[in-house]
């Protein structure tokens, strides 16, 4: 296997231009960047960047970037998947959806990728996946990552690990759903918003965070009025600002600290650690 990394094109990943996109604004163009044979593509991306040079190479050969736009449908219930997004910026939730009603089970940013089921053998997708924050990703056809993964085995190993915290993510949350209270609720969904988007400004609004928590938006209001009166967050029109996120942290029930242990364990090897094995 040779060292040559192919030139495929590199996305503006600045979080600050990315999340200070209003609503209904498109994102900014994707640039290319060219890449030297011996060195590596600037991705975001946690499970691509962290495969070894040879692998990235392999896997960069099928991706193609793609401007992940506000309400963006990415997946659809009891439909076929197709392709794996590896997420570079923005946010996308993946929810349950039946009879009219909706239930967010997870957010996925920078850390992970959408349309993993296809890695257990399901054919059709079971759940809904809507981009929140506009932001940009790489795209690669299913078939043509199962092909690379026959090769490079290893690239299974990073999805499976990703997979298990974004499962486990997925549980936590309907027991969080009936055990927890609102203002526990509602800063720990802050708290791994922030997280998954790498940034402390998020574009989300009281009807947004009521639909997806399932709760009556005058509650959700109250308790983001008495976060800013402590000065956990700031309000501005169609965004809000994260001020003290440890102070943040403490309001939010242990979920959030579950949530995040898990996807810090999927990722606790290091690039060079893999190398040196």
């Amino acid at each position: 296997m040779t060292d040559r990394v192919p030139s495929f094109e590199v996305i503006d990943c600045s979080q600050d231009r990315a999340l200070k996109q209003q609503p209904g604004t498109p994102p900014e163009p994707l640039r290319s960047l060219p890449v030297r044979p011996a060195k590596r593509p600037l991705v975001k991306n946690a499970i691509l960047a962290r495969l070894p040079i040879q692998q990235l190479a392999a896997i960069g050969e099928c991706l193609k970037p793609v401007a992940l736009k506000e309400r963006m449908v990415l997946q659809e219930p009891k439909r076929p998947v197709e392709h794996v997004y590896f997420v570079e910026s923005g946010l996308v939730s993946l929810r349950v959806v039946t009879a009219g009603s909706m239930l967010e089970t997870a957010v996925i940013g920078y850390r992970g990728v959408v349309g993993t089921s296809f890695l257990w053998g399901a054919h059709l997708s079971s759940n809904q996946s809507v981009v929140v924050f506009p932001g940009s990703a790489y795209r690669t056809r299913v078939d043509d990552l199962r092909r690379i993964m026959k090769v490079h085995p290893e690239i299974r190993d990073h999805l499976f690990e990703y997979v298990q915290a974004l499962t486990f993510q997925c549980v936590q949350t309907g027991l969080c759903g009936v055990r927890h209270h609102r203002e526990q609720r509602l800063a720990s969904w802050l708290c791994l918003a922030s997280e998954a988007v790498d940034a402390r400004v998020l574009p989300v609004t009281h009807d947004y965070l009521s639909s997806v928590l399932g709760l009556r938006r005058a509650g959700v209001t109250e308790t983001l009025i008495r976060f800013e009166e402590q000065g956990l967050i700031r309000k501005m029109r169609g965004v809000l600002q994260i001020d003290e996120h440890k102070l943040l942290e403490e309001k939010a029930c242990c979920c959030y600290k579950l949530v995040s242990a898990a996807y810090a364990s999927s990722s606790v090897r290091t690039l060079g650690e893999e190398q040196a094995s």
